[in-house]
């Protein structure tokens, strides 16, 4: 029994003990105290079913609210690299009509090279530059986790003689493995970054962990090791956040195997 409904108890008790006092001993005046306290029971349970329902209402609504923006959320991250491409093309003096409205919304073939890696068809480093910094400012905005990280899939590590083995093979892993809110660029020197978001350390290192053990069964005699950093364990911007993962990068090359190392915290 709350508080709230104390009151309206206690009326109710009291009349009913004054209902049996005026029956026991017919006094019209305990009767009509009884009928009083009954009616305050009535009067307080009415305000408190009341306030129930009103409070029922709002945990529904603000239910309802938190389930859009989630969906909301879910809708924004999958349409991110799109908007992020337009952006950039327009950034490279190749305007892109957004408005739906023509049949410029969507980027030529040509355009699109200017943002993907014509072998793999991953995003390049052009556009992981601009990406990264905006998913590192929209974490902050929702206050939500993100991580990246670097994959450096190799051959020839058992001859100590590792090699770039970046291609089709790793690009498909990654599509098949990956989230539609995720996103995978192909950089220089053989590495692929890959940028997850709502993604704390541990959802990070089992994502590559997929990843490695898909590649591990389609392309024998690849190597996977990678660096994972995250936002805000590790780095609180994007240039951080990069640096720790090529940081941890370099600790997973130290093994001649498959390594997935996670970068230290700031204070260690």
């Amino acid at each position: 029994m709350t508080h709230r409904a104390a009151p309206g108890v206690i009326s109710g008790c009291l009349g009913l003990v004054l209902a049996v006092l005026a029956m026991t001993t017919e006094q019209a005046w305990l009767a009509g105290a009884a009928g009083v306290a009954a009616l305050a029971a009535g009067l307080f349970t009415l305000g408190l079913a009341d306030r129930l329902a009103r409070a029922r209402a709002q945990a529904d609504a603000a239910q309802g609210e938190a389930e859009a923006a989630r969906a909301e959320s879910a809708d924004m991250a999958a349409r991110a690299a799109h908007f992020e491409a337009e952006a950039l093309l327009a950034r490279q003096h190749a305007p892109v009509d957004v408005t739906g409205g023509g049949a410029g919304s969507v980027p030529s073939a040509a355009d699109l090279t200017r943002v993907t890696d014509v072998e793999t068809g991953l995003f390049n480093t052009a556009f992981f530059a601009v990406t990264l910094d905006k998913r590192v400012s929209a974490a902050r905005r929702g206050l939500r986790p993100l991580a990246l990280a670097l994959l450096e899939p190799v051959t020839g590590v058992a001859d100590d003689d590792p090699s770039p083995a970046v291609g089709r093979p790793v690009a498909d892993c990654l599509v098949e493995t990956l989230r539609d809110s995720d996103i995978a660029c192909r950089l220089d020197a053989g590495l692929v970054a890959v940028i997850l978001e709502d993604t704390p350390e541990n959802g990070a290192v089992w994502t590559v962990e997929r990843v490695r053990r898909r590649l591990a069964a389609s392309a024998g005699g690849v190597t996977l090791r990678a660096g994972i950093a995250c936002y805000p364990a590790h780095a609180f911007d994007a240039e951080e956040l990069f640096g720790a993962a090529q940081d941890a990068l370099v600790a997973a090359r130290d093994w001649r195997q498959d390594r997935i190392e996670v970068a230290l915290l700031p204070d260690e």
